[in-house]
């Protein structure tokens, strides 16, 4: 189940190895010196832009799920340094009550942050915890957690990298997302 997850991101990263921010046709000095102060493209990989928890004891469908995740949007800001360019990330997190949601209101999520080169070799990644107080009257809450990552450039432009981000998948959620597409 894990292997579905790495091969859907796997898919998901190759769709993004197309994508880029400027032109390689570039002939201004101007316009050279803008694309090396880029950032990395930054993108939330959409196969794993949401996630499920499950109540316990409930089945693994859609009237068992008690909150849902959504990874829902990420905006990127760069400043370069020597060889690496310093990334602030401002990633948008929703939490959802689902059909099972029995009066809990904080949802514990982990996410990841991964840098992937230009062949979408992945660099580097990080997992983290982000929690989102649902009040008791609400039906959705969200967060925006900011980060900060430190990308070794090697001698690449930042537009040779991509940062993606996505929900880390138990093989559960990966299996109920592949059964109900959705919720």
């Amino acid at each position: 189940m894990v292997g579905v997850s790495l091969a859907l991101m796997a898919a998901a990263l190759a769709a993004l190895s197309g994508c880029g921010w400027f032109s390689s046709s570039s002939s201004s000095s101007e316009q050279k010196a803008s694309v090396a102060a880029a950032c990395p493209t930054v993108a939330v990989l959409r196969p794993l832009s949401q996630t499920a928890v499950f109540a316990p004891g409930a089945p693994r469908q859609p009237t068992g799920v008690a909150f849902y995740g959504i990874l829902s949007d990420v905006e990127a800001s760069c400043t370069r340094a020597g060889d690496a360019v310093r990334v602030a990330l401002n990633a948008v997190i929703i939490g959802e009550r689902g059909p099972a949601a029995a009066g809990g209101t904080g949802l514990d999520l982990q996410y990841f942050v991964a840098v992937t080169g230009p062949d979408q070799t992945i660099l580097s990644k990080r997992t983290l915890p982000v929690q989102i107080a649902i009040p008791a009257e609400a039906r959705r809450a969200g967060v925006t957690d900011r980060i900060e990552e430190t990308v070794p450039l090697g001698g690449r432009s930042p537009g040779e990298l991509n940062i993606v981000l996505g929900f880390q998948q138990s093989p559960e959620v990966v299996q109920f997302y592949r059964s109900f597409r959705g919720r």
